[in-house]
């Protein structure tokens, strides 16, 4: 490296952010990115550390440490230290086709396996992957590649989620014909409207599509394949199918109450606040607003910190977030060691845009909603709780016990599930015949990616389940090299 000293000599520093109190008022992304000097000094904190861990992308306690798609993090880190930022974005490119996606939405496993966080603040890898593909726009130097010579076969893409358009990218780089069928009117799954504007703003998404169809792929759009088109449909018209719908279930509250108006999956919130955005600046009325209402949330993970953050932003009377599991401890835990994620408590935008606006983080632990009570008009008005301790039975497993007398009614007129997803939807496996795991997700090896019919091919949620965009890319990439190998032979792709 440039500097060996450079993580003893310089302290970790991340982009400032607005107040919460100020961009609460709009739906733009609200970090200040760092200037050119800073961002060098930053990459100059990435030690000689002989074996780096951070581009690992490793399973370790069921969690990601390291890098899924394995980025060259020390060698583009140094080269930022020494302002070769050109050469920097090629190394990015070399293994992340979307890097402007997850240098914004990414939790960054990989400076939870940085080992200057071994005895210190880990670098800010996050924050100069994101810079350096910023400027690579900025500069011009990310511009249509589209391949020399086409081999004449055609594949499928099904979903256009990070995954579907990772194997799309690999495989038009390889010279196929590909084609990306996406049930919603606009292409990124859930990077388009799963995940709200200030955190991933669409302008970001619709130029990497932009580039891609320059590049020569052929993107379908409100089209769902099993229903506009059979499924048996692509089987005869393409050589290959990928694949790539995503694990789209959310998982359900099925309690007293459940039918009620006012309860609604978070991805129902989220997907129509963003389109309805989108659209008409919310000026058509297509969206679940909670303006005025008391908001409650139902799960403590990032899909919950964007209901809360959404809401905020509609300018609900209050909002609190509830989640089963125990409060995360400050630091890491001796059963938490490097290089793994470290589970430790984090406080996201949501939960501090709440804290400003309330006094107080909007999360209540360990309590678990018993029933939804409604209004004379079917609309939800309260829940019912209670608070639990997590307890081994007799088989030796951790299960929820109530706590005696804890029972609480909170008021309610908006409640978001923010459970996670059980699975893909059905309704394409079905029709192709594709073989399911004990998890309903499409049953295909990792690293193989091959379902049991011949040409179809699974990659992304839809075969791992919900997972990060990362691994998403990760698992599109590789599949691309698989149905590559399947179409020609042999595959040059990484």
């Amino acid at each position: 490296m440039g500097n060996p000293t450079g993580f003893i000599d310089y302290e970790r520093e991340i982009p400032s952010e607005a107040a919460p109190l100020m961009r609460i008022s709009h739906w733009n992304e609200f970090s200040t990115p760092l200037s050119e000097d800073k961002l060098q000094t930053q990459g100059g904190r990435c030690m000689d550390c002989g074996i780096p861990f951070c581009h690992t992308g490793k399973l370790i306690s069921g969690m990601a440490a390291g890098c899924p798609v394995n980025n060259l993090i020390p060698e583009w880190n140094d080269l930022v230290y020494q302002g070769r930022w050109r050469e920097a974005l090629d190394r990015l490119h070399a293994t992340n086709n979307f890097p402007e996606f997850t240098g914004r939405v990414c939790p960054a496993p990989c400076e939870g396996s940085c080992t200057v966080g071994l005895s210190g603040a880990p670098v800010t890898i996050k924050n100069i992957e994101k810079s350096i593909i910023d400027r690579g726009y900025a500069e011009g130097w990310v511009v249509p590649e589209p391949p020399a010579v086409r081999t004449g076969k055609k594949v499928a893409v099904i979903g256009s989620g990070p995954s579907g358009l990772a194997c799309a990218a690999q495989l038009n780089k390889a010279g196929h014909t590909v084609t990306v069928y996406e049930r919603a009117d606009r292409i990124g799954g859930l990077m388009m409207y799963g995940i709200p504007n200030m955190k991933l703003d669409k302008k970001y998404v619709q130029r990497r599509v932009d580039l891609l169809t320059a590049e020569g792929v052929t993107f379908v759009t409100s089209t769902e394949i099993g229903k506009d088109i059979p499924a048996a449909q692509l089987k005869e018209e393409f050589d290959a199918i990928m694949l790539c719908g995503g694990a789209t279930k959310g998982r359900d509250l099925n309690i007293e109450g459940r039918e009620l108006k006012g309860v609604h999956l978070a991805m129902e919130f989220l997907s129509k606040n963003t389109k309805s955005l989108l659209d008409s600046q919310h000026q058509d009325g297509q969206f679940i607003s909670a303006a005025g209402k008391d908001v409650i949330v139902i799960g403590g993970g990032d899909t919950g910190t964007d209901c809360v953050g959404t809401s905020i932003r509609h300018k609900c009377k209050s909002v609190t977030q509830f989640e089963i599991m125990p409060k995360s401890p400050e630091t890491r835990q001796p059963n938490n060691p490097w290089p793994e994620w470290p589970k430790v408590l984090k406080v996201d935008y949501g939960q501090e845009e709440a804290a400003a606006l309330q006094g107080q983080d909007p999360r209540h632990y360990l309590i678990n909603t018993k029933k939804f009570v409604g209004d004379e008009n079917g609309h939800v008005k309260e829940l019912h709780t209670v608070l639990i301790e997590w307890k081994k039975d007799d088989h030796g497993r951790f299960v929820p016990v109530e706590v005696p007398g804890s029972e609480k009614v909170y008021p309610a007129q908006l409640v978001m599930l923010a459970m996670g997803f059980m699975g893909p939807e059905n309704t394409v496996l079905d029709q192709l015949g594709v073989e399911k795991d004990e998890r309903s997700n499409a049953k295909a090896d990792y690293g193989k990616y091959a379902t049991n019919v011949q040409g179809v091919f699974a990659a992304g949620d839809m075969r791992r389940g919900q997972s990060l965009v990362v691994w998403a890319i990760n698992e599109g990439r590789e599949a691309a090299r698989e149905c590559d190998r399947y179409l020609m032979g042999s595959s040059n792709l990484p």
